[in-house]
Parts: C-alpha cells; sequence; structure tokens
C-alpha cells in the first residue's frame, strides 16, 4: 500500500503503540496530535484510511470525521473512551465506518483496520448481480453508486456494504450477526449497536430522498429491505 494510516491522538504513547503495530502489519503511518493537525495531514499525505479519537484539543473528532464526510470517504476509525458512548454512536451516524473502545488491543485496531481496508479497495461486493434496483432503489456495486428515483445518496463503505447486502436478498430478514458476517467475515467483534446506528445513517440518507420506507425492522430478528416505493413503512426503527 502506497498511502498511509493516518494516526490521530493528542497522547503521544498511543499514537506511538498504533504506529509500532501497524507498521508489524506492514502499513505505513503518519501520525498528528490534534484534529487541526488531522486535516493538514489528510491534505499533505492522502491517507487510505484515518485512526481518529474523539476527545481531542484543536477540534476534537468528531468535527474532524464530520469534515472527512463533507468531502469524501475516506474510511475512519473513531477511538473512545469507555464513557463516550454516546460520541461513538453520533460519529457512526456522522459517517465513521467503525470504533474500538480504550483501553484496547493494538491487534484489535491492525484487525479492524485490515478489515475496512480490505472492503474499501474491493472492486465490487462478492454478490452477483452488479446492479441491483428494488422499487426505487438502485445500487451499482462497480460503481459503489447508490441512488433513490436517480438521486445519488452518498454513502460510506459501510452503509453501502448493508445496504448491498439487504438488497441482495430483498424477501430475507437479516439478523445482525448476518449482516456482520457477510461484512466482515463470521466472528468478527462488532457490536449490534454499531449496525443499528449505520441503519439509522442510512434511513436518514433516504429519507432526504423521499425514501421513508428504505429499511424494514423485524423486532427480535433484524433488518428487511423495505418496499423503497416511497411510502411510510409500518416497522419502526
Amino acid at each position: 500500500m502506497t498511502q498511509p494510516i493516518l494516526i490521530v491522538d493528542d497522547e503521544p504513547h498511543i499514537r506511538e503503540l498504533l504506529a509500532f503495530a501497524l507498521g508489524k502489519a506492514g502499513y505505513a503511518t503518519v501520525e498528528a496530535g490534534d484534529g487541526e493537525a488531522a486535516l493538514e495531514a489528510i491534505a499533505a499525505h492522502k491517507p487510505a484510511l484515518v485512526v481518529l479519537d474523539i476527545n481531542m484539543p484543536r477540534l476534537n473528532g468528531l468535527d474532524v470525521c464530520r469534515r472527512i464526510r463533507a468531502e469524501g470517504q475516506l474510511p475512519v476509525l473513531l477511538l473512545s473512551s469507555r464513557d463516550d458512548e454516546i460520541d461513538r454512536v453520533l460519529g457512526i451516524e456522522l459517517g465513521a465506518d467503525d470504533y474500538v473502545v480504550k483501553p484496547f488491543s493494538p491487534r484489535e485496531v491492525t484487525a479492524r483496520v485490515s478489515a475496512i481496508l480490505r472492503r474499501a479497495s474491493a472492486a465490487a461486493p462478492v454478490e452477483e448481480p452488479k446492479l441491483v434496483s428494488h422499487g426505487r432503489l438502485s445500487l451499482e456495486a462497480e460503481a459503489w453508486r447508490a441512488a433513490w428515483g436517480g438521486e445519488e445518496a452518498t454513502l460510506t463503505v459501510t452503509e453501502f456494504g448493508i445496504l448491498w447486502t439487504l438488497a441482495s436478498a430483498p424477501r430475507r430478514v437479516f439478523s445482525r450477526d448476518a449482516i456482520i458476517d457477510r461484512l466482515r467475515g463470521p466472528g468478527f467483534a462488532l457490536t449490534d449497536r454499531t449496525i443499528d446506528s449505520h441503519v439509522r445513517n442510512l434511513r436518514a440518507k433516504f429519507a432526504k430522498l423521499g425514501g421513508v420506507d428504505l429499511i424494514e425492522t423485524r423486532p427480535g430478528v433484524g433488518y428487511r429491505l423495505g418496499p423503497c416505493q416511497g411510502t411510510s413503512q409500518s416497522a419502526g426503527a
């Protein structure tokens, strides 16, 4: 990989720990100690992914994530403290691809970085066909493009993967575990709440385009693609 991983944290020992772990896995790294330096490093180094701490001086991680998403689809892995649950959920809703809670295992961070990059670099999802249409929803796998009635929705890699999974079998109800398995392989350590946050984010993005019936919830089971006709769905969030 020619593009480095950007590590953003105001604690030097954490940056050093992650740089060492990622370096052992074969990744080049660059570092930034605050939010403003992170944005400068993104412009200068064009990283492949950002490992981003939430609590930082001079622009916190959530503000940095918001700015990253306003400009493109650069993958983001959040670092957060155990008592930052609300911030973690908000970060996912802003478009972060995943999060790790401090104190963390460097191996876990490296594994999640690798998983996100595999999804981001894939030419297309493994499921066929390459094009899926359902009601007003259309998905193009090779272009990683999602649209509602011809109007494009800007999605993160993880959001597109979830929506593609649901659209690949529109009559099937997918449990959260089944969605995680489709995205990252069986046994990957990811919480149900992360999937729920991404689904809320998808619903909010498509609702702005009129897609209020994008995804249905089956209480106690999981999620299914909705009728995608632009009419109110009966199942709750």
